[in-house]
């Protein structure tokens, strides 16, 4: 079974070429779900064989992703803050206790944090495709968010590149270092934040 949906990710990538590693990175990028490891692998596997080029993969899959955290943060930017400032001032927002004053404290602790926010943010598997909207949500200076999203993103489609070029042909074996490495991540960007929040609190 899944040997037969490699193969059809590998008949789809190899049609789409280095363009549509980006496009398929930037729809994984926006808030439509698309696992970004059923797009970097199948590619990098192809490169392995020497069907395409895997600096290009890398580059194309993190143009693709720069892409849609951009459409996302526009979104936040323009339509998100409007919609949620209006519903703070809304009766039923006071029963969940949430009100413009508590609504602009959170918005500004993650215009403190945005950069660390947005760099790990792009690192961990799901939050990766939402980060962008509270950033764009808070305002975040754009070219700080185009850099830390280009870093973030570059190295985790670099991670997935090299999974997929020397673990390509192994499935079960590359999901399995796919989890752990997500696993990981995701320790780090929680206890990197656990000691920031602490340290700020000793402060």
């Amino acid at each position: 079974m899944l040997i037969n949906f490699f193969n059809f990710l590998l008949y789809i990538t190899e049609g789409l070429g280095h363009v549509g590693v980006m496009i398929l990175m930037a729809i994984e990028s926006s808030f439509i779900p698309m696992p970004s490891e059923i797009i970097v692998p199948p590619a990098a596997y192809l490169a392995s064989l020497g069907k395409m080029n895997i600096f290009l993969i890398i580059i194309m899959g993190t143009l693709g992703s720069l892409i849609g955290a951009i459409f996302n943060y526009i979104i936040g930017y323009y339509l998100g803050r409007i919609a949620v400032y209006k519903l703070s001032d809304h009766k039923f927002a006071k029963l969940f206790l949430i009100n413009r004053t508590k609504l602009e404290k959170a918005e500004n602790y993650f215009i403190r944090n945005a950069n660390s926010a947005t760099f790990i943010g792009r690192l961990i598997p799901v939050i990766r495709q939402l980060i962008s909207i509270p950033a764009g949500f808070c305002k975040m200076n754009f070219v700080s968010f185009v850099l830390y999203t280009t870093l973030g993103s570059f190295i985790w489609v670099s991670i997935l590149a090299i999974l997929g070029y020397f673990l390509g042909s192994k499935e079960e074996t590359r999901i399995k270092y796919y989890r752990e490495i997500s696993l990981i991540l995701l320790s780090l960007g929680v206890l990197y934040f656990y000691f920031k929040i602490l340290r700020k609190r000793k402060n």
